[in-house]
């Protein structure tokens, strides 16, 4: 029996779209006047024409019109979550309260809470810090430490900063507001890896100059180390230290290009590039390449800064590649005076879905393997260890320093400072508050000093915050804190304090004979080289076959 043909009832809203333009169009012209209700009609059949031509979406052929609607709604999908559905505690990746007590104490508004906490108390991971029957009382909290103490020119830092964010991935007075506020609160500003702008010069607070692969600031025409123009920046009196990226927490092992269209004037002045051409970062230094090498490296640069700290950041990957350098600062005598650890959940502006979920160690395990690996090599009380990570609240920086930080750094708290709202725009030039975007017209709209004084209060309020938790715990300095402070549910009936939850090294125990129990340096630490990068031989061979 022959089907007969019915009209798909999925072409409705262009079928109503073309008869009401028919309709309304005559009645229009009958009558002389509504010839907008033809134009709204003509608009919607241009656009059902258009999705029944093209091939690129089957949706729009097959659902004419009301295909876009679908487009739409997905576009604006992250926004309606953002704003009607998610909860105040769910963190995508920040929680609504996470940001919310950012903008007040930016703002310095009231930021107290009602009636009691929000978070189920009895979940599993749930943390919490221990008070004291003898509280203390601070006269402020102006905490700091000293980092470099063996440098000629150590630097007094306090324990919460800016972290490393460049120009180009900021606008111009996004990187004005940080650095002004940075002045007002006494506290340090990351340059990032883009190096020292014109927008970092001006009259500002302390220059922490972030060093990557591609040596932007310090760099010949081939991409190549340059020591003269390292030097002559180095010197520059508001540099206060320099920090060498090794890898970065959000996307570690992965290098990057900043395309030509985007490389105006201005970044490449900064960067010491090509304007309008690929700025182009490397995935790995050309400097060196073993940690021997990096560390003479990490020396040299002291010495042309003319006796400043120098460090690295990190994010921890290969157990064995961490020990080398480890190994390294032990046969040479050598070592970086500080170590900054980027957890794997660390923001950027763009990166790989694969890279910023799946790769990298979190900061929790890796603050703790850098910590007890310099506890256990005698060698702590030598480096100071900075950590950064999510870092938005004065139990962000207690639970870091718990682990055995000495410091906190933050990014995505003080974009969030700056009236960053979370838009998940920064990849595409269009951040909505003019953080994140290389657009004159949206970057000039933030107000500098509006936003600087707001940074300088978010730091001011999160260290106050951090006293009064510090008082309540009978402690006297940020650096008093240890894993006995905090404590972590492991399930409903059951909690445990960091002491005993997490491993932690003996003064030494990797420089005995005897084994420490814990799998990790049981396993790779013996053989581990200060020569090499390259995996012990048991895991070459282990790559050759799936026998294991």
């Amino acid at each position: 029996m022959k089907k007969t043909a019915t009209f798909p009832m999925r072409y409705s809203a262009y079928a109503l779209s073309i008869a009401g333009f028919a309709v309304s169009l005559a009645l229009s012209v009958w009558t002389g006047e509504g010839f907008w209700i033809p134009a709204v009609f003509g608009v919607l059949a241009a656009i059902g024409t258009v999705d029944l031509l093209q091939s690129k979406h089957t949706i729009n052929r097959n659902y004419p019109i009301l295909g876009n609607v679908r487009y739409f709604l997905e576009s604006i999908g992250p926004e309606i979550r953002q704003y009607f559905i998610q909860s105040d505690t769910e963190e995508r990746p920040f929680s609504r309260e996470q940001r919310a007590v950012v903008y007040q104490r930016a703002k310095n508004v009231l930021d107290k809470r009602p009636f009691g906490s929000q978070l189920d108390m009895y979940s599993e991971s749930f943390e919490w810090m221990n008070h004291s029957l003898t509280p203390t009382h601070l006269d402020d909290s102006n905490f700091r430490i000293r980092i470099g103490k063996q440098c000629s020119k150590p630097y007094s830092a306090s324990v919460f900063n800016i972290s490393a964010m460049s120009f180009g991935s900021l606008s111009a007075n996004a990187i004005l507001s940080l650095n002004a506020g940075a002045k007002l609160g006494g506290f340090y500003h990351d340059t990032g890896e883009g190096s020292i702008s014109r927008y970092h010069r001006q009259p500002g607070g302390d220059l922490v100059w972030e060093i990557g692969s591609g040596y932007f600031g310090c760099r010949h025409e081939d991409g190549s180390f340059n020591p003269e123009m390292f030097q002559k920046n180095a010197v520059v009196d508001r540099v206060k230290m320099i920090e060498l990226k090794l890898s970065q927490g959000a996307k570690p092992g992965h290098g990057g290009i900043l395309p030509g269209a985007k490389v105006t004037r201005e970044i490449a002045e900064a960067r010491g590039v090509t304007p309008g051409e690929d700025c182009i970062s490397p995935s790995s230094h050309s400097a060196f390449s073993t940690p021997i090498e990096l560390l003479e490296f990490i020396d040299y640069l002291r010495e042309l800064s003319g006796g400043k700290p120098v460090g690295f950041k990190l994010a921890i990957g290969h157990p064995w590649e961490w020990f080398g350098i480890v190994k390294a600062m032990l046969e040479t005598g050598r070592r970086p005076d500080f170590i900054v650890v980027d957890g794997g959940e660390g923001g950027t502006g763009a990166a790989p879905l694969e890279f910023i979920n799946r790769l990298g160690m979190p900061m929790t395990e890796a603050l703790l393997i850098v910590h007890n690996t310099l506890v256990g090599t005698n060698l702590r009380e030598d480096i100071a260890i900075g950590a950064a990570g999510k870092i938005t609240s004065a139990f962000n920086i207690a639970r870091a320093m718990a682990l055995g930080a000495d410091w906190c750094n933050a990014a995505r708290g003080y974009m969030f400072a700056l009236g960053c709202i979370q838009s998940l725009n920064c990849h595409t030039g269009r951040c909505p508050t003019g953080v994140a975007t290389q657009d004159p017209r949206r970057g000039s709209k933030l107000d500098v000093g509006d936003k600087s004084q707001r940074v300088y209060n978010f730091h001011k309020n999160t260290l106050d915050a951090l006293k009064n938790l510090l008082e309540a715990s009978g402690l006297k300095h940020p650096s008093e804190l240890g894993p006995e402070h905090v404590v972590r549910r492991v399930s409903e009936t059951e909690a445990q304090s960091y002491l005993d939850l997490f491993p932690f090294l003996e003064p030494g125990a990797l420089l005995q004979e005897s084994k420490t129990g814990l799998s990790v340096f049981d396993k790779y630490w013996d053989t581990a080289r200060a020569d090499t990068f390259e995996p012990p031989q048991f895991i070459l061979k282990l790559r050759e076959t799936k026998l294991r």
